[in-house]
């Protein structure tokens, strides 16, 4: 159910089966909002941007 351009890259679940941690990837945000609109029914979100550890070297570098 995702959307053209929006690509799955992995989950973990919690040991209790409570949570599930989606890590999907893609350059307009509004893709990710239909993917989850498409699961609201069943589901909540929380969704935390985040960069690969190399980005984020990158974009602190110039400050060390």
């Amino acid at each position: 159910m995702a959307p053209e351009g929006l690509r799955y890259v992995a989950s973990w679940v919690t040991e209790d089966y409570r949570r599930c941690f989606q890590v999907m990837e893609c350059d307009d945000p509004a893709l990710l909002e239909q993917w989850m609109s498409n699961w609201r029914d069943l589901t909540d979100f929380e969704v935390i941007p985040v960069n690969t550890s190399a980005d984020a070297a990158a974009a602190i570098a110039p400050r060390l």
